[in-house]
């Protein structure tokens, strides 16, 4: 009984979540967060150059 209940809970908040995640709102967010892979990471201060 109590795994049943724990099964419906998780596949209501995994529903809820895949829902959340298609709202047209956050598209441009989720898209700038896919891209972040992709883009070169600024270079590095040596410890010399932060205490200029």
């Amino acid at each position: 009984m109590v795994s049943g209940i724990v099964t419906l809970v998780l596949l209501l908040l995994f529903v809820g979540g895949w829902v959340h995640l298609w709202n047209p709102r956050l598209k441009p967010e989720l898209d700038a967060a896919a891209r972040l892979p992709l883009e070169e990471d600024a270079p590095l201060e040596t410890p010399e150059e932060t205490q200029r």
